[in-house]
């Protein structure tokens, strides 16, 4: 078995986990490129019909690229797409030019969240991050407690020796899942390239840029780069010294912004 397989194998094995574990179950798909591995295993994982609903949290200001692709692959890959606005925050005025990233993100997308969550009445989600991706969420586990009010005790997770996960959401809201936590930024581009995945194209350089990680059309700035295919990212990324989130509105505005909205619940 090649390095790949057993990492998309360790993958399965925990959504298949989560899936068996509890009754109500979700997925979160960004429609970034860690997002759209995961829903592509999970699509392996249950032989090509996902079971569960695929939901998208929409803040008004994603990339229009982003919208197309949800669009297309929602529909033919047969998804149970569920999209998710906090339609006050947004009719209120809130957005990324009015106030702190922190309250723009806690109200657009946690928010959000939040108030779908309660309207499905999920026991858990299941979520594409990664360890390697941002210093506070190396501390995550692949079974993840959330409270009542959506706070994640960074200070207190889980042990997970042996596999062994926490199968319970007595005494908190819900779980959230990290099947790709053990994956790496250069792992998920090789799995694009092995599996032949459709990416989103704002990852692939015009004119000397390209967006390494994709979000809000308005909190996200490209990077130098003259890699316009799958080769070139994954050599790129394997020789460059450069954060993969150093275009992120949200990682820039203070050391601690990303910690305290994952604490708050953010993704």
């Amino acid at each position: 078995m090649d390095y790949l397989t057993e990492l998309e194998s360790k993958t399965i094995y925990v959504i298949r986990e989560a899936y068996s574990r509890f009754d109500r179950i979700g997925m979160l798909w960004s429609i970034g490129k860690d997002s759209t591995s995961l829903l592509w295993m999970c699509r392996k994982a249950f032989f090509g019909e996902v079971p569960f609903p695929i939901i998208h949290i929409d803040t008004s200001y994603k990339f229009k690229e982003i919208y197309e692709f949800r669009e297309k692959y929602a529909k033919e890959w047969n998804l149970d797409l569920k999209v998710a606005r906090n339609d006050r925050a947004i009719d209120a005025g809130m957005g990324p030019d009015k106030g702190a990233k922190l309250d723009c993100c806690n109200a657009l997308k946690t928010q959000a969240l939040k108030d779908f969550l309660a309207e499905l009445q999920l026991d858990a989600i299941l979520l594409g991050i990664r360890r390697d991706e941002h210093g506070i969420r190396s501390k995550e586990r692949y079974f993840s407690p959330r409270d009542e009010h959506f706070k994640w005790n960074y200070e207190d997770q889980p042990p997970e020796l042996w596999d062994q996960f926490k199968s319970s959401t007595e005494g908190h809201d819900h779980l959230r899942v990290h099947p790709i936590l053990h994956m790496t930024e250069l792992d998920i581009w090789r799995y694009v390239k092995k599996e032949d995945l459709p990416v989103v194209d704002l990852y692939f350089a015009k004119n000397g840029k390209r967006y390494r990680s994709i979000g809000c059309a308005c909190c996200c700035t490209t990077v130098d780069s003259d890699a316009d295919d799958i080769d070139k990212i994954i050599h790129e990324i394997e020789t460059t010294d450069v954060s993969e989130r150093s275009g992120r509105a949200q990682d820039k505005e203070d050391a601690y912004t990303m910690q305290k909205l994952r604490a708050l619940g953010y993704m």
